[in-house]
């Protein structure tokens, strides 16, 4: 007579499935982490960060750039949003493109007053006391 099965005797519970295990290599252990970024489900990733890039976007705005790009994609591997790293992004690269144009616009203003100057001066070497303008 051979014997039933376990959870086959009149009255008694069947047991449950087993979970699949993970495949074994040849040594019998399970195979090593092969690297990647699953998430981490950590709340607080990238969040300091975040608000230092956004303090940074008004004073120093390509330093708050990066620092906030970091963030977000730190934010990103580990599932979880981070509007300040958002805002400070678009806030460094506001700040970045005001202060070209701000750069473009006060050279062509300087050079515009030079040539002005210049005209109504003639041509050489010009002092005023304090002031030396050289005209071509």
């Amino acid at each position: 007579m051979s014997t039933p099965p376990p959870g086959e005797y009149p009255g008694q519970p069947p047991q449950a499935p087993q979970a699949p295990q993970p495949p074994k290599d040849q040594y019998g252990s399970a195979p090593a982490y092969s690297g990647g970024s699953a998430p981490s489900g950590d709340a607080t990733a990238g969040k300091t960060l975040g608000i230092v890039g956004l303090i940074l976007a008004f004073l120093a705005p390509p330093i708050g750039l990066i620092l906030s790009i970091v963030a977000l994609v730190q934010s990103k591997n580990a599932g979880v949003k981070n509007t300040l790293a958002k805002v400070g992004l678009i806030l460094s690269i506001v700040f970045i493109v005001l202060g070209i144009i701000i750069t473009i616009a006060a050279v062509a203003i300087g050079a515009a007053a030079f040539n002005e100057a210049c005209a109504s001066l003639g041509s050489g070497v010009h002092t005023d006391g304090t002031t030396t303008i050289t005209c071509p």
